[in-house]
């Protein structure tokens, strides 16, 4: 079978942690740093006083006029502004919408489609970097938004192919631990451009940069060994033997190399994964799959990741304070990231959703009473108490939402939907982060205090959701987790409905042949006396 996501390993498998496991994985994690670095620089660069005198000179002159109070908050209100920003999310909402990125993955590998990202996202740092209008600005966002289309599909798909099956988790949750460290590095980059003599055309080093972490993964996607999986979905089953074997370290890969046969072959008889996903039976896959990676915007975490610099403009703090905080924002979610990376498969997945979001929701009660009792311009010592407050916000995102909001769809999801789910888990993600980017710093001027009570309200809602709807998956063998969807007090009216799954139907026949060749009684799990039906029809 496909493998574990808990701490044991499958019965039969020789897989092993391996150093180039690790180094495929590690070396496929840089696509998180597209979209890591992209988050932490915007922020500082759209408070750059060169890049705001070269596209948006409203915008500096609201800083330099003198505030009251009330209108601090409306400093960075331009809707153009916020579209800069955000035309990047729409552009690859609309690459996952269409197909596109799902399509490559399947027909042309992973490693080629992290290959094309990086090549993008290279034109991309180029464009922005010598821009001259804001036409080409808009131009280079779009190359991202797609290039982060293709790296935020094919890089969680990669790791979960290549990763030992009892390290399945831990290696996904790498592009997390890039990304976030990423944010830290391109805030720390604003910085020291803010404090040279630089700034003026600085922020164009600042967008440049980008260009080293998509040259990464573009090395990555031109010389790392695609996954056995697709080499398998592609017709290519000697060369996915032998790097099955390179990344296991070992040539006794015989048990698991049969099992991603017969699951490569299912794949291929689901000719329409998208129409599949649509059906009912997998409605829960849908959904979670959605809401996982769409929570993850509506806990407002985004906004505070590209606008920080002006939010801590916004209360009274000098340009050089408002980047620190930012790099302090930073260092606390890279940091907090590895508390799950050390306990998601300890305490659950669940668990953690749900203990972060009754601490998010407190931390941005706090924020939003706290502007609301003291107001905005109080100075640098209100800003440090909001960052501190924020902090505890951004550790139980970073230890939840952050990590596990991709974790989750790639566990959930079986294989034949497994890349339209991904697409749409992904497009769920950059849909909602277009909305919120676009309409946040208007949000923000209409709003002030009560935006964060706004996220608030959003985060106790998702938590509740969670706490009814999503099913715990730790310790569920990858291939076996459609099957906790029919034991679910809800979801089991779809989970139920139409006979078996590709997957399922595997998984049964395996279970119910290894059991019949021990002389033993198969395990009863909904579904299998079908399924040993149909193995004894196909015998026939």
């Amino acid at each position: 079978m496909a493998g574990a996501i808990g701490d044991g390993a499958v019965e039969g498998y020789n897989a092993q942690f391996t150093w180039t496991a690790f180094f495929c994985c590690l070396t496929a994690a840089s696509g998180g740093a597209l979209f890591g670095y992209d988050n932490g620089v915007m922020g500082g660069v759209t408070s750059m006083n060169g890049f705001l005198n070269n596209y948006f000179p409203s915008v500096l002159e609201k800083q330099n006029e003198v505030n009251t109070v009330g209108n601090l908050y409306c400093q960075y209100d331009s809707q153009t502004l916020q579209l800069m920003t955000s035309v990047l999310f729409i552009s690859g909402a609309i690459c996952e919408l269409t197909g596109t990125t799902a399509f490559l993955s399947r027909y042309h590998g992973r490693k080629r489609v992290m290959m094309y990202s990086g090549i993008l996202f290279m034109i991309a740092a180029i464009i922005l970097a010598a821009s001259q209008t804001i036409a080409m600005i808009v131009i280079g966002r779009v190359f991202q938004g797609i290039a982060i289309s293709f790296a935020s599909v094919s890089v969680p798909i990669y790791n979960s192919e290549m990763a030992p099956p009892h390290l399945r988790g831990r290696f996904n949750q790498l592009y997390q631990l890039v990304l976030t460290f990423f944010i830290l590095v391109a805030q720390v980059i604003n910085l020291i451009i803010n404090v040279t003599d630089a700034v003026r055309w600085g922020w164009r080093l600042s967008l440049g940069f980008a260009f080293c972490p998509s040259f990464v993964l573009f090395l990555g996607g031109v010389f790392l060994p695609d996954s056995p999986n697709s080499l398998l979905e592609r017709g290519k089953p000697e060369q996915a033997r032998k790097n099955l074997q390179l990344v296991r370290g070992t040539k006794d890969v015989d048990k698991e190399f049969n099992d991603l046969v017969e699951f490569a072959k299912l794949a291929a008889e689901c000719k329409h994964p998208w129409r599949t996903l649509f059906s009912k039976k997998y409605r829960p896959q849908l959904i979670l799959s959605a809401c996982s990676t769409g929570f993850q915007q509506w806990t407002g975490i985004n906004i505070l990741i590209f606008y920080a610099p002006q939010i801590f403009l916004s209360l009274g703090t000098t340009k050089t304070i408002s980047l620190v905080s930012a790099i302090i924002l930073g260092a606390c979610n890279h940091l907090s990231t590895y508390v799950s990376f050390w306990t998601a498969d300890k305490f659950g997945r669940r668990a953690l959703f749900l203990q972060a979001g009754v601490q998010m929701s407190i931390a941005l009660l706090v924020i939003a009473i706290s502007l609301k009792v003291l107001g905005g311009g109080q100075g640098t010592w209100l800003a440090w108490y909001i960052l501190a407050m924020t902090c505890v916000y951004d550790m139980a995102y970073a230890w939840s939402y952050g990590p596990l909001a991709w974790l989750y769809p790639s566990e959930i999801q079986p294989l034949e939907t497994r890349s339209a789910g991904l697409a749409v888990a992904s497009f769920s993600n950059l849909l909602f982060s277009f909305v919120i980017a676009q309409t946040f710093l208007t949000m923000l001027c209409s709003l002030q205090w009560a935006t964060f009570l706004f996220f608030a309200v959003c985060v106790i809602c998702m938590t509740t959701f969670v706490g009814f709807f999503f099913v715990e998956t730790k310790g569920v063998p990858l291939e076996e987790c459609p099957f906790i969807f029919k034991k679910h007090w809800f979801w089991k009216r779809y989970a139920n409905l139409g006979g078996l799954g590709f997957q399922e139907k595997l998984v049964l026949q395996n279970k119910a042949r290894d059991a019949l060749e021990k002389g033993e009684q198969p395990e009863d799990m909904p579904g299998m006396d079908q399924a040993i039906k149909d193995m004894e029809a196909k015998k026939a």
